[in-house]
């Protein structure tokens, strides 16, 4: 693959990410922005789609004849919508201003009865991907109380943890706010979530997407991790070096590939409608539209959508829409880490 792509420069620099080594500007969390990229084509996988039609076989048999993947992802940041007494009491009274008195009384004792809290839905989004038989990845943080982006201890979810692993879903670490950049943090939080999880962790994508090309890579593959969802645009949806396909970064510092798989990220509940402030119609459009791109050149498109997005009717309603098209379709909808064991067996 490596070879073929030499061949065109353009799109060599494109999927090496190239102009990303030196960056004249970032944004407010160190990110390289979609706006100040030379590739504007975001929306088509022209790296995959060159590889293809330059005789590299990317005809991936997927499990049970499946023609695409779909890499369903979950960061968890937040499992408590109000963290400090003082924003619990301000919240449960604005609740009992407005008359509101059961939502006053659940949002007092949201930290204790788990039912009240809309947050702790992890069992509501498997019984949702059951219904359209999909698997998917959750990333949970591993933080100290001090950390940047705190807001709960992973003692607390040793039961929801082992809830998610034992009907066959995937515990992936979400690396927090400082942790893109420095072995050690990545390290020390990967620890802690093993402990409590009691098992190893292979997958992982940062908080805020933040990642520093190629080094975020390189601390991964040390820090022993397997594969990375970390790579996308926090500003844009679609395909940040032109791949629908799981690959091996190359280091153009070293001249070497790095050992860890990338399973980019395509699409993010926050970029439709945060950043590109899309409505449902407009949302879903774009969604549908890299679907079928991906489709068509037997890819793999990674989602995220987030416990705290999931909660929203319309939002949710989305999802659903998302899950029932890709089914229709036949897609093999599944974790980060059956994507990862199933690339890694066919590409050997």
């Amino acid at each position: 693959m490596i070879e073929i792509l030499k061949q065109n420069k353009e799109l060599w620099d494109l999927f090496t990410r190239k102009e990303e080594y030196d960056p004249l500007f970032l944004d407010q969390y160190d990110r390289f922005p979609y706006y100040l990229s030379k590739h504007r084509n975001i929306l088509e996988p022209e790296v995959s789609k060159f590889l293809m039609e330059n005789g590299l076989n990317l005809e991936v048999e997927y499990p049970e004849g499946k023609k695409f993947a779909v890499c369903l992802t979950h960061d968890i940041d937040a499992v408590h919508r109000y963290t400090s007494k003082s924003s619990i009491m301000y919240n449960a009274a604005k609740s009992l201003k407005e008359r509101q008195i059961k939502s006053a009384f659940k949002t007092l004792f949201s930290k204790i009865n788990k039912k009240w809290n809309p947050l702790w839905n992890f069992k509501d989004i498997i019984a949702l991907e059951e219904k359209y038989s999909a698997k998917s990845s959750f990333y949970f943080m591993a933080l100290d109380k001090t950390d940047i982006a705190f807001n709960y201890t992973l003692s607390d979810m040793k039961n929801e943890l082992k809830y998610i692993t034992d009907n066959g879903y995937e515990v992936g670490l979400h690396g927090g706010h400082n942790a893109y950049n420095n072995l050690e943090e990545i390290k020390k939080e990967k620890e802690r979530l093993e402990k409590v999880l009691g098992k190893k962790v292979i997958g992982y994508r940062n908080h805020n997407l933040r990642f520093e090309v190629p080094d975020t890579w390189e601390l991964l593959s040390k820090a022993g991790f397997k594969y990375d969802a970390t790579f996308g645009y926090a500003g844009c949806v679609g395909f940040r070096n032109g791949t629908c396909h799981p690959f091996k970064p190359f280091n153009l510092n070293t001249n070497k590939e790095i050992d860890v798989l990338e399973i980019p990220l395509t699409i993010m509940d926050v970029t439709l409608f945060d950043y590109m402030k899309l409505d449902m119609e407009g949302a879903w459009k774009i969604t549908k539209l890299l679907i079928d791109a991906v489709e068509k050149y037997n890819g793999v498109i990674t989602i995220l959508w987030h416990n705290n997005t999931y909660i929203g009717n319309k939002k949710l309603k989305l999802y659903e829409q998302i899950l029932k098209y890709c089914y229709e379709k036949k897609a093999w909808m599944t974790s980060g880490e059956e994507i990862w064991k199933w690339w890694s067996k066919y590409t050997g």
